[in-house]
């Protein structure tokens, strides 16, 4: 549905987009996840027509969508703010773009009135947003953004503005609306549970470059990069060179067991890297394992998070196990993985930090 190919965004010195290519589907959740800087905002603009790239093309439905002014894309923008009038009712809020393009007055009820109802407020269309939390603005905005049947709608960092336990409320209700309306979604975030949680795909940004494009679970288990398997959740990296099939050979670990992501030359550097939830961690006197020392243990309510301490490793390593965990600080332990649960990758294009 929307092509973009070679975008390519120099602001002075500075280059924002440095030839990012996707493709994204009919009715699809796609996510463009990155740092902060790292250009995902500036393609968003660029789709919506606030930004003109260097370079490159962008298409929808087959057809030139940077040659139509940013009024003629059949695209809405959500921002981050929301950007209420705070002068109207909730109803005008949503009705606002659709008396600008001069509809009959009855539809125009009648689809704010089914759009309040798809978002759950139809009991307050007559309050001003002064009047609503801040969940209830957010969905004001979805409303306003949706009403018009953009067939793209792009939602810029749509739940930072929300806490912990709203954010997550909302996120279901973004899903849900999403497959209601039928409308692609294109959602930029720096949150990667955020991105995890609502998109069908995702594309992870680093310095106006696309690193890797896959769906959740595939690039949470399957990082192509070093600085995707760092950014993209926790995760226990280790460096050294390839040791084929068998692992990673290391000069402080010996070969760590893991599986190659792709072929690699015998002796070319590479990472390892393992999730806190795949790291077994056993009593020191198990016969295998690597020798550490508990530093600290957090419990979160589901899991806990145990931090231990690796001799010659520069960070310590991230355990997580479920519920409460009855090892205690300064205890000494083994950590072990299964060779199916560590990937290896190209050392290549620097971590996330």
């Amino acid at each position: 549905m929307l092509k973009i190919d070679r975008i390519t965004r120099r602001f002075g010195d500075v280059t924002a987009l440095d030839g990012v290519s996707l493709e994204i589907r009919q009715g699809e959740f796609f996510a463009l996840l990155g740092p902060s800087g790292c250009g995902k905002t500036t393609l968003l603009r660029i789709l919506a027509g606030f930004e003109t790239p260097d370079g490159g093309t962008v298409t929808l439905d087959g057809e030139d969508l940077l040659a139509k002014q940013p009024n003629r894309r059949p695209i809405s923008l959500m921002f981050q703010s929301y950007a209420l009038f705070p002068h109207m009712t909730v109803a005008k809020n949503v009705a606002y773009g659709l008396e600008r393009e001069k509809l009959p007055r009855q539809e125009i009820k009648q689809r704010v009135g089914e759009v309040l109802e798809t978002v759950g407020l139809s009991e307050l269309g007559a309050r001003k947003p002064a009047q609503l939390s801040g969940g209830q603005r957010q969905r004001v905005a979805l409303a306003r953004s949706i009403v018009k049947r953009p067939r793209l709608l792009l939602l810029d960092e749509p739940l930072s503005a929300l806490d912990k336990k709203v954010r997550a409320d909302m996120q279901l209700e973004l899903k849900r609306l999403q497959h209601e309306v039928g409308i692609t979604f294109v959602v930029v975030t720096h949150d990667q549970e955020e991105a995890m949680s609502l998109a069908d795909r995702i594309a992870v940004f680093e310095r106006g470059g696309v690193r890797q494009v896959d769906e959740p679970v595939e690039l949470y288990e399957r990082p192509r990069t070093p600085f995707v398997a760092d950014f993209v959740g926790a995760n226990n990296l280790f460096e050294g060179t390839a040791g084929g099939a068998e692992g990673l050979r290391t000069a402080d670990f010996g070969l760590l067991p893991g599986t190659p992501l792709e072929e690699l030359e015998a002796g070319a550097k590479a990472l390892l890297g393992v999730r806190p939830e795949k790291v077994e961690l056993r009593d020191e006197t198990a016969a295998h394992g690597l020798k550490g020392t508990v530093l600290d243990v957090s419990f979160y309510g589901g899991v806990s998070h145990i931090s231990v301490d690796l001799p010659g490793h520069v960070k310590p390593v991230l355990v997580a196990v479920q519920g409460a965990s009855a090892v205690q600080q300064g205890a000494k332990v083994k950590l072990h993985w299964r060779h199916d649960d560590a990937v290896i990758i190209p050392a290549g294009q620097g971590t996330a930090g």
